[in-house]
């Protein structure tokens, strides 16, 4: 396929681009739709063909024998990954939002803390707190525009009640994959400070060429009856739709608590998620990663230069996703001014910095995964719009 065709999606009931206007006065006619992080690319060829097949069968019951779609998720773990996970280690949730509630209401308790590395993905925080949690905000720091750790200063917010810590692993919005060194350290800080480590990895296989991600059960085997690792095909191939992830268990005693809590809630997987899940993973979407990534990395250049270039703003380096996360401090603006350049003068939707939390105000989150004739008109616009800059 080639990842330059451009595809209407208006009216389609995306929400990406039929909600835009709604939600951020972006004019659903010629704006650009670059906040919700799903692609604007047709998944693989296998993909599209396991559901014809289903569609050509023309029943659509309940879901049996998912011996093929374990296997599928265990080859493709330990062939791309490095990973070796036993099929009875893997639940299927309703995507990895709906997997990280279940985290959070398993293994933690009314008024517990939940600690988050922020800024980090916005979703966290939402279900923490519908959750009767405590957000407990341990802030990254920013070094010449690179996130870093700092364990130190997180170690003396501990106040004692805290009992998970979530790691988005590669890091969403700002786009860092994590290296072994830093991966143990916050392992450490989980022992030190008897935590649960909810790992959500669901950007692992969106890596950009030069760097590699680590899967947090390959780190440090001491975590492991403390660690919930989270994985999932749908931001991979870009079929969230199908609202699948799954949540990775090694240790018996908290399968068995997770297992009792889905069997509670009487939660079943979708069949036409595990149907793509088991297509997505072979070698035909394997191909099919390795040239999107590719594309995205082209993408990633293409944004950073003509961004960069624009005095007062500054696109953090991504290592992975497809998350441009842009730094407007440089502009000496206020939120609300930037903002408005960027959805009223250059007409591009975008996620607002301090959604993310503690760390994002300055900040703006822009999805490049789009035909590359599209990410250069962003980039054009917003030249256009802090023109006054030049």
């Amino acid at each position: 396929m080639s990842f330059d065709e451009i595809i209407d999606r208006r009216g389609s009931h995306c929400v990406k681009w039929d909600m835009m206007e709604q939600l951020y006065g972006v004019p659903r006619e010629d704006g650009i739709a670059m906040w919700v992080a799903d692609m604007d690319f047709r998944p693989p060829q296998v993909i599209q063909d396991a559901l014809r097949g289903l569609i050509d069968h023309g029943i659509y019951g309940y879901f049996g024998d998912d011996r093929d779609y374990l296997a599928a998720i265990g080859w493709w773990m330990k062939t791309r990954h490095g990973w070796e996970v036993d099929p009875s280690w893997i639940f299927t949730t309703h995507g990895l939002v709906n997997g990280t509630a279940m985290c959070v209401e398993t293994f933690s308790r009314p008024g517990d803390g939940v600690v988050l590395m922020t800024p980090v993905y916005h979703a966290f925080a939402k279900v923490i707190r519908a959750n009767g949690r405590e957000v407990v905000e341990c802030p990254l720091v920013n070094t010449a525009g690179r996130y870093e750790l700092d364990i130190a200063a997180w170690d003396a917010r501990m106040k004692g009640h805290e009992s998970m810590f979530i790691l988005c692993s590669p890091h969403n919005p700002g786009g860092r994959v994590w290296t072994r060194d830093e991966l143990q350290a916050i392992a450490d800080f989980c022992k030190r400070h008897d935590l649960i480590l909810v790992s959500d990895e669901i950007h692992h296989d969106l890596v950009m060429p030069g760097h590699r991600h680590i899967p947090m059960a390959l780190v440090d085997p001491s975590i492991a009856d403390r660690l919930i690792m989270m994985t999932a095909t749908t931001k991979t191939f870009n079929i969230a739709g199908s609202h699948s992830g799954n949540v990775i268990i090694p240790d018996p005693d908290l399968r068995a608590k997770f297992q009792s809590r889905m069997m509670a809630l009487g939660l079943s997987p979708n069949s036409f998620g595990l149907f793509m899940a088991t297509a997505a993973y072979s070698p035909e979407g394997a191909a099919w990663v390795d040239d999107l990534v590719s594309y995205l990395d082209g993408n990633r250049r293409l944004f950073d230069a003509g961004v960069n270039a624009i005095p007062g703003l500054k696109s953090m380096n991504l290592e992975a996703t497809y998350l441009a996360w842009v730094d407007f401090a440089g502009t000496g603006m206020e939120m609300d001014e930037f903002t408005r350049r960027v959805e009223k003068e250059a007409r591009i939707a975008v996620n607002h910095g301090p959604t993310f939390g503690a760390g994002g105000e300055s900040f703006l989150r822009f999805n490049i995964a789009t035909p590359r004739a599209r990410v250069q008109e962003a980039v054009e616009r917003l030249a256009r719009a802090f023109g006054d800059l030049q």
